[in-house]
């Protein structure tokens, strides 16, 4: 018998967005004590404050600036895994980039699949939290996992979940986290072959607010006289806010409308 789950939301975070429920059947990876089945792919503040994922994939297509790392991880509620580098951004700057990240306070770091195993191991001998290597195919494995990587993350589009497979026959203990794609039945067949933990790439905000947009036409099409009344709600809240405001400025001029006791002496002058 399936345990049914109470689910508790509110109006004001009714467009959160939620992982696919079938992200639940994988076994996870426990992270500095954290259990992670769901990374999400995203470096939109917004996006990260209003998901319910495990974790945060933090990799951009620019060279890795601390400023946004630093902005990421602040503001985020759940452990944020950080690029530092692996494609044009290598050397040095990668490993002082992966040091400036653990003290920000990164769960990880990702490396991206051209980085070279001499510069991932140099950054293994800096920091003391998980590197995450990204590949693209099942070669080279064992010597990735030689230089330091901790957290494999299996990035080979339609491929994916064969990749995932291939590396899980000669692979069996190693963490492995892998984008699952867009439908339940991929998520699980990447699942399935062996991933520990899912990559999800949320709709974009701009994506969301296009449809709130559209959301507000039709309700104002239909309602002309629609003017600050929430969608969800029958009662018109800014009404609600007025008259308590009101309450509150009569209180607040009785407090201050006391009587005066006048001296009986001024009275007779």
């Amino acid at each position: 018998m399936q345990e049914s789950i109470p689910r508790i939301t509110g109006t004001l975070r009714a467009h959160t967005i939620e992982m696919p429920e079938v992200i639940r059947e994988a076994s996870g990876i426990i992270v500095l004590g954290r259990k992670i089945r769901s990374l999400i792919f995203s470096t939109d503040i917004a996006i990260i404050r209003n998901c319910d994922a495990d974790a945060v994939l933090a990799v951009y297509p620019f060279t890795p600036q601390q400023v946004i790392s630093e902005a990421i991880i602040n503001a985020s509620s759940i452990p944020v895994f950080v690029g530092v580098g692996g494609g044009t951004t290598k050397g040095l700057r990668s490993v002082y980039m992966a040091q400036d990240a653990e003290a920000q306070g990164a769960f990880g770091v990702v490396v991206n699949n051209p980085m070279s195993n001499s510069n991932i191991h140099f950054i293994k001998r800096v920091i003391d939290i998980p590197v995450v290597s990204t590949v693209v195919d099942s070669t080279g494995i064992q010597e990735r996992l030689d230089a330091g990587v901790t957290i494999l993350n299996v990035a080979a589009g339609k491929n994916t979940a064969d990749v995932v497979r291939e590396i899980r026959k000669d692979f069996p203990k190693v963490p492995i986290i892998a984008s699952g794609g867009k439908t339940d039945e991929s998520i699980r067949r990447t699942i399935e072959a062996g991933a520990n933990a899912i990559v999800y790439t949320p709709i974009s905000s701009s994506a969301i607010f296009s449809s709130m947009m559209d959301e507000y036409r039709t309700e104002k099409n239909r309602n002309p006289e629609l003017t600050f009344k929430t969608l969800d709600s029958k009662k018109d809240e800014l009404v609600d806010l007025i008259g308590l405001l009101h309450q509150q400025t009569d209180l607040d001029l009785n407090l201050n409308t006391e009587p005066t006791v006048k001296n009986p002496e001024e009275e007779k002058k």
